[in-house]
């Protein structure tokens, strides 16, 4: 490439060289290339207009619609230009076929020039709008309508119509082949065809001890079932031959491939609890080969991980569902940080952690000699953990965890759309006493929804984002109670925060500068700690905090230790008050004070929780977050289309909990329903 031409390739980005200047360029001869050089200015100084309105045009790209969910649906659309950021996607959305009027949804969020630097991680995000619509219908397909816009111009096609349908949740084929298992020493009348095991089951043979555990005659078909009846399934981990054919290491290999329409599935019988019991075994069920595979109604207990479904780099399962099993004294539940993940549901089970039960103890209890390694904590790490697409994690009970829920710290994403952590759910489960997050959201590209969860008691913080690569990741009308490390962990420059209607009883002082954020009609009420009750370390000036709720803490170091602003030239300024901070700032124009008596009857935690002592443990059944109606949080926000259009009075309320409006589920729904840490 000679030298006019590199001029060109920089100077006009996606135009054709039109001008006669521009064709004179072309034309030059090596010989005179100083010249040209001497031109430089005056061309552009002639082409300054046109520039100025090549950049700050919107070209858009490649419309990408993400793999769907139960209730949700995420969408990312890429552009060129609009260097001014004033580009915006209006978002509509209705039942495909009905000629109904269009429902607004929340506009796509623009990204794009985001850096995030943590941990060896160098990247930058691309130019784009990506957002998700919410709480659907499952199992419809919707139309979904995208306006792009910019007063300096869009240079294409500007208006998207695509047709979306929501998942429905998977179930067991009829007609399928079905098999059944007892346990090894049940004597009454068995039904045909039966099996000695889990593995002889799987595998379709029936004699498979010793030397012959591994054989399968009749493997599993698309649309099997496996029908495990009432006992205890303990393998003797020392004995080859024993009936459960998993010597030595105790676990379970699945390998067969269902389908969408006809899947395997593996479930309780029905006639009393089914116990896996891993006796001491690192992984119980490795099912990282397999796809379209059902396991309910199961319990499984004294096991380091007891699902394996996928590692990085090396496999994954897809289309795997876990539902209305309970997991017991296990280090980990369900585990995959294959890329190729995809659709897994993992819904209305319990998984119960061996970390203290009795005490919530931080980080740095391990260095004050309060607890001796290999007792209590760190005994257990992540409740659920996931990477890939199209994850739904909803109603589930976690407790006496390092971590609930939590997206793979996996590093840069990859490169290919299929691979990357989007569109992925979190809702209505309910968390108690953990030692690090309620949440990670660390590792999540685009499209994280966390709505409605309950957490009571985290010695780290309540949501992670550490980092997020662009975005959205939306946190929306959870609640979260006594937090040693504020409501947020937020680091690495996370671009992408939205955070809508959360009711947080613990400071915001997140410390690390994140660019792009949102923060809306949320409630902020500390324990009178010894620190300010929000920060705000914004790096751009397209982050927003508005409309929320605060509550002074008097526990701060000093009267003008209330609140912090990162400032455009990276200084750290501090208030004493809301005023003052808005004055300086411009956030929270419509930002107000509060006090525990918005609240019906919820009382502050006894104390700040600490990270060097045991601190309290409180339980979700004893706190009521409902607000009351003659409170200041009551139609004090502001509305936020496809969150809160069904808001009762004059304006939405702030906060997780609507005035008028039930109460979230939180957790599994059977009749352990708001009490599963009590058994």
């Amino acid at each position: 490439m000679n030298y006019s031409t590199r001029f060109y390739a920089t100077v006009f980005p996606r135009r054709r060289l039109t001008t006669w200047v521009g064709r004179r360029l072309e034309t030059l001869h090596k010989d005179k290339l100083r010249l040209l050089r001497s031109a430089i200015p005056f061309v552009l100084v002639l082409c300054f207009p046109l520039l100025l309105n090549a950049q700050s045009a919107v070209s858009p790209g490649k419309f990408i619609v993400e793999p769907p969910t139960l209730l949700n649906l995420g969408f990312e659309w890429y552009i060129h230009g609009d260097d001014n950021r004033n580009a915006t996607v209006k978002v509509a959305y209705r039942i495909a076929g009905s000629d109904g009027e269009w429902k607004n949804g929340m506009p796509l969020l623009r990204i794009g020039g985001e850096h995030i630097e943590r941990a060896g991680i160098d990247y930058t995000t691309p130019a784009m709008f990506a957002g998700s619509i919410l709480d659907l219908t499952e199992n419809t397909a919707y139309e979904a309508r995208f306006i792009l816009e910019d007063p300096d111009g869009v240079e294409g096609e500007a208006v998207k119509v695509v047709t979306v349908s929501t998942h429905a949740e998977p179930k067991a084929a009829e007609g399928g082949r079905v098999r059944h298992v007892y346990p090894q020493y049940y004597t009454g009348e068995k039904e045909e065809p039966h099996y000695p095991g889990l593995v002889s089951a799987y595998g379709g043979s029936t004699n498979t001890k010793g030397d012959w555990n591994v054989v399968a005659e009749d493997k599993v078909q698309p649309g099997d079932i496996i029908k495990i009846h009432g006992g205890l399934y303990q393998g003797n981990l020392l004995n080859y031959p024993d009936w459960h054919n998993i010597p030595f290491d105790g676990t379970y290999f699945f390998t067969a491939k269902g389908t969408a329409e006809r899947p395997i599935v593996i479930e309780a019988a029905g006639d009393g609890e089914v116990i896996f019991d891993g006796a001491g075994a690192a992984i119980l069920f490795n099912v990282m080969a397999t796809d379209h595979h059902i396991f309910q109604g199961l319990t499984f207990r004294n096991v380091g991980r007891v699902f394996e479904a996928g590692r990085k780099h090396l496999a994954g399962a897809s289309n795997l569902t876990i539902r209305n099993c309970r997991f017991e004294n296990v280090g980990e539940g369900i585990v995959t940080e294959y890329a190729g993940s995809k659709n897994f549901l993992i819904q209305d089970n319990v998984l119960i952690g061996r970390d203290d039960r009795y005490r919530l103890y931080g980080w740095q209890a391990h260095r004050e000699g309060l607890i001796p390694y290999g007792t209590h904590l760190l005994d257990s790490y992540y409740g659920i953990k996931v990477y890939g697409s199209g994850h739904v994690i909803a109603y589930n009970s976690i407790a006496f965890f390092h971590d609930a829920i939590g997206i793979s710290t996996y590093g840069t994403p990859e490169k290919e759309q299929e691979l990357k952590a989007v569109s992925i759910d979190i809702y209505n489960n309910d968390l108690h006493l953990l030692v690090d997050d309620f949440i990670e959201a660390d590792g999540g590209v685009h499209n994280i929804r966390v709505m409605r969860n309950r957490g009571v008691n985290s010695a780290g913080s309540g949501i992670s984002a550490q980092p997020v690569f662009g975005g959205p990741a939306y946190y929306i009308r959870n609640v979260l109670y006594h937090i040693v490390r504020g409501a947020l962990k937020i680091h690495g420059g996370v671009p992408g925060l939205i955070a809508y209607h959360n009711t947080f009883i613990a400071e915001n002082n997140a410390g690390g500068g994140h660019p792009n954020s949102n923060y809306r009609n949320n409630l902020f009420l500390g324990a009178d700690g010894p620190t300010v009750i929000a920060a705000f370390p914004y790096t751009t000036a397209y982050s927003v905090a508005d409309y929320n709720g605060y509550r002074t803490n008097r526990g701060a170091r000093s009267p003008a230790n209330q609140y912090r602003w990162l400032t455009p030239g990276g200084e750290w300024q501090e208030f004493a008050t809301l005023t003052d901070l808005r004055k300086a700032s411009g956030l929270e124009a419509h930002g107000i004070l509060v006090d525990y008596d918005i609240f019906e009857n919820l009382n502050m935690p006894i104390k700040a929780p600490g990270e060097d002592v045991p601190g309290p443990v409180y339980h979700s059944v004893d706190l009521n977050f409902k607000l009351n109606p003659k409170g200041k949080a009551v139609d004090a926000g502001v509305l936020i289309p496809n969150v809160n259009d069904d808001f009762n009075g004059n304006a939405p309320d702030l906060g997780a909990l609507e005035v008028g409006l039930p109460e979230p589920i939180y957790g599994a729904r059977s009749q352990i329903h708001n009490q599963p840490f009590y058994r």
